[in-house]
Order: C-alpha cells, then structure tokens, then sequence
C-alpha cells in the first residue's frame, strides 16, 4: 500500500464531482478537477529536476494553485516548505540555504531576489502570484493531468515547517505522512467532519493550522470549502449563511465580535466553532456563546506535533482549557528538573507522544535527541496541568516565544535587530495580552544616555528588515532592564510591569 498523503487522500475517492473548493467569486473546484491540476503540477515539478525527497520551497499568496502545489509536491514525493508571504529576503536567505530546496516558487515581484539567493544553492525558481498566475501556472497548462503518485513510506518527510525557539537558530520540523495523516482522521473523528459540512477557510496555508488542520481535514472527510485569501470579517459573516464550520484564530472571534450582525440567528446554519493557534481569552469564549448560543472549541497543538489535544465535540468546552489528549495521543506532566511525571491538578512540562508528533528536526540531530525523553515523549516547552476530568490547561511557556495572532515570534531575532542600532545599549522583546492579538510584540529597549533614539525611529529602522507580524507594537524605553543575581534579563518582571498596555479603554 502507498502511504503518500496524496494516495491516503484520494485513491479512494468515489465522486470526483464531488464539490471541494468553492471561491467567494463563485468559482467551483471540484475533487477531480483538484486531482487533475495537482497532476500537471506535478508534471512540472518533475520536469524541474524535483525528485523525491527534494525540498520545495514556497512564499507566496494564498490561492487554489497554491493549495494545489501543496498537493502536487507530496504526491511527486517531495518535500513541501511552505514560507510566510511577509518574510523579507534578508529571513529567507537563512530558511532557503538551510534547508537546500530543489525549487523555490515565489511571487513575480520578489523573483529577482530570490534568483540571488536560490543560485547559492542551485535552485530552480518557479513564480505565482496571489491570483495564482505566474510560470509555473503557465507551465502547467501545457501538461498532461496524468500522473502516477510516488509510492512513500509513511515514515518519509512530506513536509519541513520551521518554527522559533528562544535559543539558537530557527528550527525545521519534519513532519511525516503518517503524521499528516492520522492527525487529519483523528481530527476528523473528534469534530464529526462529514461530507455534508462546508468549511469557511480564512486562514493562511503556510502553517499547521491552516494547511494541514483546515484542509487535510475537509479533503478527508470529502467535504467542501470556502477557500478565502484572507480573514475578512464581513465576508465571513455573509459566508456563514450556507457554511457549517469556522476554524480561526483568537483575533477572528474578537474582530467578529465587534459586528451587530454576529447573532445567534446570523449563525443559526454553522454547527462548530473552533479556535487555536494561541489562547482565547474566557472573555471572548463567553461572549461570543452570549451572543451566537455557539461555545468556541478550543483545541491545543504545535508545529511539531499537529493537534494535541481539543474540548470536546459532546460535552462542556471549558473557557482556559484545551480539553482531553486526542485519540492516539498521550499527553503527560512532569517535573521541568527531573523528567518524572506528576499527578493530576499539579503543575509542569505538558510532554506529548503519538503517531502525530514529528520526527525530528532538520539537520540537528543533537537537539532532537535533547528534545526527546528516552520513552519517546516529546518535550512541548509549554507549561500546564492535567484537571481530574483530563483536560489540558495552558498555563504559560517554559520559553520566551511570543505568539501574535497565532503566527510565532522569536525574540531574539528582534532583540538583534534593535541592539544594531545606533544609540541603543540592549533590548528585551517581550510578548504583552493583547485584546485583539493575543499577545502584542513589544520592545523594551535601554538607550545611549547622550542618544535622542525615539520609538517612530527605532520602528522605521526595523521596517523592512522583519516580516510585519514580528514588528513591534510598541517600542518603550527605560534606564535599565532588570536581572538576577546570574545578570539574566528577567522578562517576567517586565511582562508584569507591562501587562495592561493594550487594554482597551
């Protein structure tokens, strides 16, 4: 048996008119029109010198042939990268020569700098825009949709996403098509998916949540989806009337609470609500069951491990918490120190294990191994408990990674930029409760006694070298950053200082 995602996906599909994209424009994508253009994709792929095992990287918009590509790379046997459309070329210079893409497919605009960085690795650039035309679109009109999807072992790679820590460089996940795949049917499961429910797809496809949750899941399942280039508020309402399922964000629900017209009756045909990627506030949890009589289902999971956990489909979604380990998935506490597990109620380590957690990460065996206990639990970094009825509560970090609307920030790489500055002495990047957000980067930042430096300069100066999401919300500046007595910066002290800066007023 071929354990390809692609094969697991579609070799027994049964009704290729079956509907499986649908634009806001009113464009109809069918299952087998998804299969065949994956199938040209592939063609081209192939044609490009990918070959199985090869990475291919994408930065590019969200649109069908995007989505297609995805599909397209795993069933050729390759590796799909899938990049943040706002990361600079000065970021995907470390990302490209990392990880060695055969292929680099990336928007018209940027080709020329990307042309410079793909040469140091003898990669092949491909472009497609946000409408989803570009060269390889063009290329793959003149192929034959035919293609026989390459046999994988459901232990092969079928995609690398990098994720941020607080310590050294960022980190490629390798993620299996075993991974893919029995998280997507375990997902499924849980969230009674059928083919009957149409999916409202706001989210962006370049990480876990929107590329494997919201489309694995619906493709499995043979339902449909709404495919949206991005989270507009007023199109997700109006969408909402012939669709059954909304997966989003925290900043989905705060922003959609913001319109009169979310009620109970705007709402009355969706069936499930779910939220991820960072915390939702019990606030937001609360009012919006007020005002839809719909509770958020909150689920729990990482880059390197898919889902985790999520509340239940049957039963109470308890504001804070994450709910029971998913089927398969066995989720545990321990000690930070000693690796022991702890009992029910007591704070620890959340460590999960099961057939969704990743293998590795790429080319950095020694941290891997570090990152692994000997029975094969993987150490999540974030801080929690068990309940006595085995539901999950994320109670904080054991790093300093700031989560901003459900996309990772790591704070060293800011705290670099700004420290390169002239007339600042050193800065500490923090993450603040943020009302719409989740967490808001904000800077701290100590400058030269005899330096002017003002917040509009420092956020100018920055502009261009990070992607937008890692930006500073605000910069604030002090005499001095406190520490401990080892002379470590101790941000706790300045997330509590700095906690009620974005509250609204």
């Amino acid at each position: 048996m071929n354990a390809n995602l692609f094969s697991r996906l579609f070799d027994e599909l049964d009704d290729a008119d079956r509907l499986a994209i649908e634009t806001p424009e009113g464009r109809r994508i069918s299952y087998g029109d998804l299969i065949a253009f994956s199938g040209r994709l592939a063609n081209v792929l192939v044609a490009r010198g990918v070959r199985p095992g090869d990475r291919v990287a994408v930065q590019v918009e969200k649109s069908v042939p995007n989505l297609a590509l995805y599909l397209a790379t795993v069933r050729a046997g390759a590796i799909y990268l899938p990049l943040n459309p706002s990361y600079t070329l000065n970021e995907l210079d470390f990302f490209i020569i990392d990880a060695e893409p055969a292929l680099v497919v990336c928007d018209p605009s940027n080709a020329e700098g990307i042309q410079v960085i793909a040469s140091k690795v003898n990669a092949t650039v491909e472009t497609l825009d946000a409408k989803g035309k570009g060269s390889l679109t063009d290329a793959a009109t003149a192929t034959k949709p035919d293609f026989i999807t390459v046999v994988r072992g459901g232990d092969d790679l079928a995609a690398i996403l990098y994720t941020s820590g607080t310590t050294g460089r960022s980190k490629g996940a390798m993620l299996t098509h075993d991974n893919l795949t029995s998280n997507a049917l375990s997902l499924a499961d849980a969230w009674r998916f059928t083919e009957k429910d149409v999916l409202i797809h706001a989210l962006p496809i370049y990480h876990t949540h929107g590329l494997f949750v919201a489309s694995n899941v619906t493709l499995f399942a043979r339902a449909s989806m709404i495919f949206l280039p991005k989270f507009d508020p007023d199109t997700v309402i109006r969408m909402m009337t012939k669709a059954t399922v909304l997966m989003g964000v925290p900043t989905f629900y705060t922003r959609l609470l913001q319109y009169p017209a979310v009620t109970k009756d705007s709402t009355r045909h969706m069936r499930l609500f779910i939220s991820g990627s960072a915390p939702l506030l019990a606030d937001t949890h609360r009012e919006w069951s007020a005002r839809t009589r719909h509770a958020v289902l909150e689920r729990y999971g990482m880059t390197e491990t898919g889902m985790n956990t999520s509340n239940p489909y049957d039963g109470e979604r308890v504001p804070g918490a994450v709910g029971p380990a998913l089927r398969g998935v066995s989720v545990r506490v321990t000690d930070r120190e000693t690796g022991k597990e702890l009992p029910r109620e007591s704070v620890g380590m959340i460590e999960v294990k099961g057939p969704n957690v990743f293998k590795g990460y790429w080319r950095m065996p020694e941290k891997t191994r570090t990152e692994f206990r000997d029975d094969g639990f993987f150490i999540t970094g974030d801080i929690g408990k068990i309940d006595q009825r085995d539901y999950v509560h994320i109670l904080g970090r054991g790093t300093d990674l700031v989560i901003t609307g459900g996309l990772n920030v790591y704070p060293k790489e800011i705290e670099s930029e700004i420290d390169a500055l002239a007339g600042v002495i050193e800065s500490a990047v923090i993450g603040v409760p943020h009302p719409d957000f989740g967490e808001g980067v904000t800077a701290v930042v100590v400058r030269s006694k005899d330096g002017g430096l003002a917040e509009a300069q420092v956020l100018v100066a920055l502009n261009g070298r990070l992607a937008k999401f890692k930006m500073p919300k605000r910069v604030i500046f002090v005499d001095e950053l406190p520490r401990n007595a080892m002379g470590k910066v101790q941000k706790n002290i300045l997330r509590d200082a700095y906690a009620g800066l974005y509250k609204q007023s």
